[in-house]
């Protein structure tokens, strides 16, 4: 069996002293950074790949190496998988050329470059042009809420909210405000790195619009004794069509004949309104008589009229409104009815003082005799 002497030894006889170069015996397929939370572990996805393949002999006994900061120092070596080191563990098969390893127990004086060695009787080479940046870090990630864009009423949408796994023995706890005690799911990505997620399906609608959507994600660290939260919010937008869509009119009440009205329609949308049509009922139908907010006009004869908001999802129609109107005859009449009533009505005022004042008179009269 090769001691661990022996390879540190070997370590410089095979090209490493070169630096990376075309030449490099051995390459490796891993993410070129990573982030780890201390006081958690780091499972770094790795494969390997001699240049020359009849060289490299998968049934020999095969270590795996790694070496921190610079890979032709032998002090340098900070895991051998055939001896003690830093708190790391090879859990890939390396006879299958997968070096996957899982980093324990990680502090923040763990960040720096590492490069990744294999070692047998007859295969010995680093993988000198794929170094790997590890960032220990001692607060967590914020999670990522994924919204899809052009939310619209009506609509089913899924949300999700997610957050790095860089241990996925001990994946962080995510919850939020759409769902209580939501199923969380690991997912492995094309890197071989991990997220956890949580999604949600929601039909949209306009009481969804200003929604605030929060999201934490909870890590366990130092062996799940204590646990490292971050926190996240976004603000659904959701468009609609026309709502609250009513008329009114001015003044109000029995309108003379040649007077002006004034009709206005209001209404709530996202986006806001963009035509306002207004109509009068008839008999045969009816009728758009004006475009625009406020329609006013010169008063010939009353009606019924309705407006209708409309924007780009959509339209909705206001309830009718009903303008009542005096002819001239009328108006005339009431006019009269007016005159004659004021003057009744002062009529009996005077007759009420004069009847007052006697009476005031009397009971004087009858104190002095």
């Amino acid at each position: 069996m090769m001691t661990v002497g022996m390879l540190l030894t070997v370590l410089f006889v095979s090209g490493a002293l070169a630096g990376c170069s075309d030449k490099t015996a051995l390459s490796i397929t891993a993410p070129k950074t990573m982030e780890a939370l201390s006081g958690s572990c780091l499972q770094i996805p790795c494969s390997f790949k001699p240049k020359e393949a009849q060289t490299f002999i998968s049934t020999g006994k095969t270590f795996g190496v790694w070496i921190k900061n610079d890979a032709r120092n032998p002090t340098s070596v900070i895991y051998n998988s055939n001896g003690a080191g830093y708190p790391m563990s090879i859990t890939g098969n390396l006879s299958q050329r997968n070096c996957t390893t899982l980093f324990s127990n990680l502090t923040t004086t763990y960040t720096d470059t590492y490069f990744f060695r294999v070692e047998s009787e007859r295969f010995k080479a680093t993988a000198d042009c794929n170094p790997l940046q590890i960032t220990v870090r001692d607060s967590p990630w914020r999670p990522n809420i994924t919204i899809p864009g052009d939310l619209k009423e009506k609509e089913s949408v899924t949300i999700t909210c997610s957050a790095l796994t860089p241990c996925p023995h001990s994946p962080p706890q995510l919850t939020w405000n759409l769902q209580q005690d939501s199923h969380n799911k690991i997912e492995q990505n094309t890197d071989g790195s991990f997220t956890t997620k949580i999604q949600q399906n929601i039909t949209l609608s306009v009481t969804h619009d200003g929604k605030k959507i929060s999201c934490s994600a909870r890590y366990p660290v130092n062996q799940g004794k204590d646990t490292k939260t971050a926190e996240t919010e976004e603000t659904l937008s959701v468009s609609y069509a026309p709502k609250n869509t009513s008329a009114s009119i001015s003044p109000s009440g029995l309108v003379s004949a040649g007077s002006w009205v004034k009709l206005t329609c209001s209404s709530r949308a996202k986006p806001p309104v963009s035509n306002f049509t207004w109509f009068k009922k008839s008999r045969d139908g009816a009728v758009k008589v004006s475009e625009g907010e406020i329609y006013s006009f010169n008063v010939t004869d009353g009606g019924v009229y309705y407006c209708v908001a409309t924007n780009d999802l959509g339209n909705q129609t206001s309830a009718d409104i009903a303008l009542s109107t005096l002819t001239y005859c009328e108006a005339g009449n009431l006019v009269g009815v007016y005159t004659i009533t004021k003057t009744v009505g002062i009529i009996m005022l005077l007759t009420t003082l004069s009847i007052f004042e006697c009476w005031f008179k009397s009971r004087c009269s009858n104190k002095q005799t």
